[in-house]
């Protein structure tokens, strides 16, 4: 299938695309960096999400994954406009399969920063909008809300052993996912899935049943 995947320079991102490229299908990448997955039957666009005059062109988009995003830095316009934009662009259309947003444990607990928390709730909100506007074309949408993952994004607290170890002390499984994790979860909820749809999905470790946020000063 034809899948157009957001901030695919590194972490979750490039893993889904990894994902998907080892399945054997045609990915399309947007990031604002390179990237350095080497492939066939990838495509990079260095492009920022935010950039409408400068998105690619691209029809008959089957599975749109929205993943790009930040934190303390213009949440609301990456993590939650720019998103809204894509999907409107590439993913309400007659072509798609389905629609991923990948949010945030954060977005159900409420538990970190204030302008990221209030974008992935937005996510939340607006994937229930996007699966009932594209449900007649048989699609889904979902959010898959990660809590920690082991992406370059989270070394300050990775690396730093009492922060570590306090946030183990609130995550029940004793570990964070690693991004082949989430990527194999974003392969299921788009590929094998055809049924579940509007639901955000959280994959946390049981971290959001603590609700204690952890992190550095």
């Amino acid at each position: 299938m034809k899948v157009l995947i957001t901030g695919t320079s590194q972490g979750i991102g490039k893993a889904i695309a990894e994902e998907f490229l080892h399945n054997g299908h045609r990915v399309y990448g947007i990031d604002r960096e390179v990237s350095s997955i080497e492939h066939t039957d990838y495509t990079h666009f260095v492009c920022d999400v935010r950039d409408r005059d400068h998105l690619p062109k691209l029809d008959r988009v089957e599975i749109l994954i929205n993943n790009a995003g930040t934190q303390n830095e213009a949440d609301i316009d990456i993590n939650l406009k720019a998103l809204i934009h894509i999907t409107e662009i590439y993913g309400v259309q007659p072509d798609i399969k389905s629609v991923l947003n990948i949010g945030s444990a954060s977005g159900h607990t409420g538990a970190e920063f204030p302008e990221y928390c209030a974008s992935k709730g937005g996510v939340m909100a607006y994937t229930k909008n996007v699966a009932m506007r594209i449900a007649p074309y048989g699609a889904t949408c979902n959010s898959l809300d990660p809590g920690g993952v082991l992406t370059p994004l989270n070394e300050c607290v990775m690396n730093d052993p009492e922060l570590w170890a306090q946030i183990m002390e609130e995550t029940p499984l004793k570990r964070w996912a690693t991004p082949q994790e989430i990527a194999q979860w974003a392969y299921f909820l788009t590929v094998v899935n055809r049924f579940c749809t509007g639901q955000s999905i959280l994959v946390d470790g049981g971290e959001a049943i603590n609700y204690h946020f952890v992190w550095k000063d």
